[in-house]
């Protein structure tokens, strides 16, 4: 009897010792599992401007956000004139776009972050806020685009070239993605703005 016991408390102690082992108080950063609302948020994410400043993406709670990857020397390009023209129509509603430079697609944005900003102003008069040059391919893809290509509303699809957009809501919620082909002022894009634009 004596010797049966200690046979179920030494199962007992190991099932213990692997549940915790397993689930102890060490999170691994990425491991969602559908519907995990932090998957389908943004606001644990931090993200650098042009002037090497760490902007937490929280801080644009209340705000609804589109989020563009952009280059200067893409068939894409013009679209900065689109997208500057929304902002200023949105953005005493409470919204914002922010611009990421990136060069992975055709070597399309090889400029520093001063010619991309100086490019921008001097030929779309764009005043919406410009971030650092990302990743947004492979194993250095920035943590934002890793959220933004992998959750459970936009689904899991690597971006297929500059200037795809996503919406954000005013809590941090990823909301829609659109093309790189899908002009700015497309009415499901404005519409979707609009809309989150609506809600508390």
């Amino acid at each position: 009897m004596t010797k049966r016991i200690l046979r179920i408390s030494a199962v007992t102690f190991s099932f213990i010792f692997i549940f915790f082992t397993l689930t102890g108080s060490k999170p691994e950063t990425n491991n969602y599992k559908t519907g995990d609302k932090l998957k389908n948020n943004i606001n644990d994410i931090t993200v650098k401007d042009m002037k090497d400043s760490t902007i937490s993406l929280s801080d644009y709670n209340g705000k609804v956000l589109m989020i563009v990857n952009v280059a200067s020397k893409c068939g894409n390009t013009p679209q900065y004139a689109a997208l500057e023209t929304l902002y200023k129509k949105y953005s005493p509603q409470g919204f914002e776009i922010l611009g990421f430079p990136c060069n992975d697609f055709g070597g399309q944005e090889p400029g520093t972050n001063k010619e991309i900003k100086t490019f921008c102003t001097t030929n779309y008069d764009v005043t919406f806020k410009l971030f650092d040059k990302i990743k947004i391919l492979g194993k250095d893809k920035c943590p934002l685009y890793a959220r933004l290509t992998n959750n459970d509303v936009t689904k899991k699809a690597d971006i297929e070239w500059n200037f795809v957009k996503f919406i954000i809501s005013k809590k941090g919620d990823i909301v829609a993605r659109f093309g790189d082909k899908v002009q700015p002022d497309n009415p499901k894009i404005v519409s979707t703005i609009e809309e989150e634009l609506t809600k508390n």
